[in-house]
């Protein structure tokens, strides 16, 4: 029992380690890019007066997340999906080893999980304004 709360207690930290940690660095970059780019615009708007106001550049910050959030949460998904079939598929393996095709087939559609997510977060990405 202890040994078992052990090896969840260093799962959890692993986890923390590999998945908020680079989600708050990429948000505080997101947001150091939004205000960047705020600034920008409110220089800009001095100049010419055509710019964008800076109220639409304030929803640029919710794009990028949005994004973030796609890659994050498919890639986790198709990394549960790939330990599944990892797992499962070792012990098939060891039993039957011309099973050995059809557990990289069962991983590659685990990550086909991740890939979908990449391509709606470029989708998203390319429906926000452009930074002048």
């Amino acid at each position: 029992m202890m040994a078992s709360l052990m090896q969840n207690r260093k799962l959890f930290f692993v986890v923390i380690a590999a998945i908020v940690l680079p989600a708050v660095a990429a948000s505080l970059f997101s947001v150091q890019i939004v205000m960047g780019a705020n600034a920008k615009v409110a220089t800009l708007q001095q100049d010419q007066p055509s710019v964008a106001p800076t109220e639409f550049y304030g929803q640029y910050g919710l794009g990028l997340l949005s994004a973030a959030i796609a890659v994050g949460g498919s890639c986790l998904g198709a990394g549960i999906a790939i330990y599944g079939a990892a797992s499962a598929g070792a012990a098939a393996i060891a039993e039957r080893p011309e099973t050995s095709i059809w557990v990289l087939i069962l991983a590659g559609l685990g990550e086909g999980v991740a890939i979908y997510g990449l391509l709606i977060a470029i989708i998203i990405l390319s429906k926000l304004p452009p930074v002048v």
